[in-house]
């Protein structure tokens, strides 16, 4: 498949939230968009962009949900919370012990990013063994699946990138171009045609659209629905 590259069409900006300095990991759990923010695991309604909520854990780098469960990155750990309770429910090693970066739940398994290690692993989310390793050409920052499409961030010195990459071989199949200076330092789908990336020191999280495929035109994304529910109510 030929490559192709485009620069991102950025939506909406949330933040920068108070007492955040920094955006590590970013998640979506269908209502809420969650973001690890050093000391605290944080939530915040992405159609009000309204802080929502805050969980007392470690939160240094990547997030994900897996239907149940968010998965937090806490230096050589991932902690597996229960975000009714905020309780830390079980932890495994992280792969990189403590170098590593973005976080994703897909396929039932975690797949956990490597910054500059340049690399993507498969784990086991109940042990933490490596199932499969990915190599990239790039500094890799969040992860996220969306559609059977695999997709990573980079962010190197002032340039940041959205990539989606072949899970079998790495190989880059697409780009989406930040502007310059937008950094990436977390990266989730909404399922839809958004993408949500962390912004790094900016303390921002970004709504990026995904490139549509095809001449199908997609459903409106999740976050444009629930801002039109939102509207309807009032």
């Amino acid at each position: 498949m030929k490559r192709t590259a485009r620069a991102a069409e950025i939506v909406r900006e949330y933040g920068p939230f108070p007492g955040v300095d920094h955006i590590h990991g970013v998640s979506y759990d269908g209502r809420r968009v969650w973001f690890g923010a050093g000391d605290t695991l944080r939530s915040f309604d992405p159609a009000s962009g309204k802080p929502v909520r805050s969980i007392d854990v470690a939160a240094h780098a990547g997030t994900a949900f897996d239907g149940r469960y968010l998965f937090q990155i806490a230096g050589d750990r991932i902690q597996k919370i229960d975000p009714k309770t905020g309780r830390v429910v079980a932890t495994i090693p992280a792969p990189g012990g403590g170098r590593d970066s973005g976080l994703a739940s897909a396929e039932g398994t975690l797949w956990v990013g490597q910054y500059r290690e340049r690399k993507i692993y498969q784990i086991d989310p109940e042990t933490g063994k490596i199932l499969r390793t990915i190599e990239s050409n790039r500094f890799v920052t969040g992860v996220t699946w969306v559609d059977g499409e695999l997709w990573h961030g980079t962010w190197e010195g002032e340039k940041s990138e959205l990539r989606r990459v072949d899970p079998r071989t790495g190989d880059v199949l697409e780009k989406i171009e930040l502007p310059p200076g937008v950094q990436v330092s977390g990266l989730e789908s909404d399922g839809g045609d958004l993408f949500f990336c962390g912004g790094g020191r900016s303390g921002k999280v970004r709504a990026v659209r995904r490139p549509k495929r095809g001449s199908t035109a997609r459903s409106r994304s999740k976050i444009h629905q629930a801002a039109r529910s939102a509207a309807g109510r009032r």
